[in-house]
């Protein structure tokens, strides 16, 4: 249990991101905390929201779990992942620093684009067959 004294300004503020995101004041602290310590930890990171939820992304580049997937499909070759994503080494490196640490959620994201993707896949394959493609 922890504690904080917040200006009022700050606090204010707190509040009306936590409406808008649906999270009580305390969920919100919460997530700001964990992720201000995960930044700290991981120079590079940085995250995002969006319509699939919240995730780690690269400074000015892509989510964490498109470049974890490269790196993997390039059989772990950071140069190869870095040249295919046209991104510094160094923010291939930060992502998969990363996901040495948090892989049961980078692993997560990507089954869950991976089953995404399948399911656009069926459902284009659906339209030809109806279309007489």
């Amino acid at each position: 249990h922890v504690t904080l004294r917040l200006q009022s300004t700050l606090k204010e503020a707190l509040i009306r991101q936590a409406t808008k995101e649906g999270l009580t004041q305390t969920g919100m602290a919460e997530r700001y905390l964990e992720e201000a310590v995960r930044v700290a930890e991981h120079p590079g990171i940085t995250f995002r929201g969006g319509p699939a939820g919240r995730r780690a992304a690269v400074v000015g580049g892509p989510d964490v779990w498109e470049v974890v997937e490269t790196f993997l499909a390039e059989k772990r070759n950071l140069g190869a992942a870095a040249r295919y994503l046209n991104l510094p080494n160094g923010l291939v490196r930060a992502a998969v620093d990363y996901y040495a640490d948090h892989a049961d959620e980078i692993d997560a994201w990507i089954h869950r684009n991976q089953l995404l993707a399948d399911e656009a896949e069926a459902a284009a394959g659906r339209r030809r067959r109806v279309a007489g493609g």
